[in-house]
This record gives C-alpha cells, structure tokens and sequence, in this order.
C-alpha cells in the first residue's frame, strides 16, 4: 500500500523505486499482486504518464486514511495514552450519567490524563452540532440524522414505588388501578401523559396523572424515594434502589420485555478527533458491560 501511494505521488515506478531503494520491477509487481487480489486495473499505464482509474482513486484514498490511522495506533502505543490531548464535550441523561459515566471518570483519567471532559448532564436531547458536542449518550429511539450511532445495549424499563407508598396506598393489581395511584411523569415535550403496558397479551394506554411532572429522571426518583408516588424509569437508574429495597417493583407482567435502546452518537464516522476515539474505545465497552449486568 506504501508503495503505491509511492508510485501515485511521484508518477514513476522508477522514481517511486529510487525513493524506497528497490528495483522498478519490484515495485510493478507489487502493484500488479494489488490489482489481482482486487481484480481492478489501478493505474492505466502509458509511456508518458500513470493515470488512475475510478477504482485506483478511491484505493488511493482509503489508503491514504488506513496508513494515518496506523501511524497514530504506532505513535499512541510508542508514547502511551498521556501523548492524547485535548477536550472531549459529553451529554449524557442524568440517569445514565450519574450511575454509570460518572463512577468510570477516575479510571479514565489514569488512562488518558491529557484528556478534559466538558460533561452535561440533562434528559433534554441536545443538537449535537449546534451545541459543539462531540459525544452524546441517548436512551430511547433515535431520529433519523447524518450522526453515526454506536448501539450499547438495551435498558429495561420498571414501574416502581417506595414501600411506604405502598404501604399508604395499597399495591396496584393491574394496568386500571394505575387511574387511582399518584404517577411521577416527566414535563419534556418527547414525554407523554399514557403509560403503555401489557395486559392480557395486549397492549393497553393507561392515562396517568400526579403531583410532579420534572426535566429530569433524578428528581423523579427521589420523589418516589420519598413515597411520593409511582415511577416508570429505566433499570440502570433505579438498579441499585431495587437491590436495597428502597424501591419496589410494581405490575412486573405489565412491563415485561419492555426496554429502550442505549446509544452513543457522535458526528463522523471513521475519522474523528484521537481524543473523542479514545473516549469511545474506553467507554462503549464498559457501558455494555454494565448495561448487560441488569437482573434477567
């Protein structure tokens, strides 16, 4: 691949060979083992001058890319993660990012102590672009966008409730009761008053209402902490309440299998900045692995 980005910047085989200190017919075979193995002309050949072909432009191109690529793997494994540098800008929900990116930063930073992170934390969903974002992490479905999307898992979603709720206001027994029950909702414009559930094999809309409608999963939680009512929130966020017993699962058959898709979304694809791919390769993995360790 050197050899023929060799070739096309100098024009000669002959010139191509002096420069890299091998014969000319070392470097024509070469290219002719490329373009069998492709089984593409790269280069038209004249007496006067190399020409590429639509295949060899694009060859040359990805080429090009491909060897940028090694040589900074060779130049961060030469100097270590410390060579990278810079800010990375993160938005994450308050939920995922409070439970699961927060705890993994100190970690992070003795790995890459060059890299900064600007971190927003807020259930809104932001515009990348327009905000100078260069990761964010989405739970829920995502619109369609030029942005490139990493899918990290799944996040199973649970009606909950404190067990002095519970104790006050007696346990739902199924999706109607939910009408005569305090339910914690959220005030975001993508959030709907009608909780879809399961009941019977069928899907049933059960309009809910209660005393707080908030921007943000957090305070729904406390207030469900504090007995205050139900809640529909995602696993991961609720995970270690449910291990205490703080909170308690309610109408499990209602929501079983329900869950929403997990992202990591950034814009570009193969060629970001080595701060933001560093930030990636360190953190999708761990954020599959926690979000796969929810209670099947």
């Amino acid at each position: 691949m050197q050899v023929f980005l060799r070739v096309v910047e100098t024009g000669s085989f002959s010139e191509a060979a002096r420069q890299l200190m091998i014969t000319p017919s070392t470097v024509s075979k070469l290219i002719g083992r490329i373009e069998t193995r492709l089984g593409v002309r790269l280069l038209e050949r004249s007496t006067r001058r190399l020409v590429l072909t639509g295949e060899g432009e694009i060859y040359y191109a990805r080429s090009q890319n491909l060897l940028a690529e090694l040589d900074a793997i060779e130049h961060d494994l030469s100097r270590g993660a410390a060579s990278i540098t810079g800010t990375v800008r993160v938005s994450a929900s308050v939920g995922l990012g409070m439970v699961a990116i927060e705890p993994l930063l100190p970690e992070f930073w003795r790995e890459f102590p060059n890299i900064a992170l600007d971190l927003s934390i807020s259930d809104e969903v932001i515009d990348l672009y327009l905000d100078r974002t260069d990761v964010a992490f989405r739970v829920g479905k995502l619109a369609n966008s030029g942005m490139t999307a990493i899918r990290l898992g799944s996040a199973p979603r649970k009606i909950v409730a404190s067990p002095e709720y519970l104790r006050r206001c007696g346990l739902p027994q199924c999706v109607a009761d939910l009408g005569r029950h305090a339910c914690l909702g959220f005030n975001f414009r993508r959030a709907a008053s009608v909780w879809s559930l399961r009941e019977g094999g069928q899907i049933v809309d059960s309009r809910v209402s209660g005393p707080l409608s908030a921007n943000n999963g957090e305070t729904v939680r406390r207030m469900a902490l504090a007995g205050m009512g139900l809640a529909r929130m995602g696993e991961f966020h609720i995970r270690g309440d449910l291990a205490s017993g703080a909170l308690v699962e309610v109408l499990a058959d209602a929501t079983a299998g329900e869950s929403e898709d997990v992202h990591a979304v950034f814009l570009g694809s193969d060629h970001i900045p080595r701060r933001v791919r560093a930030f990636l390769d360190f953190m999708v993995p761990k954020l599959r692995a926690f979000l796969d360790a929810a209670p099947k």
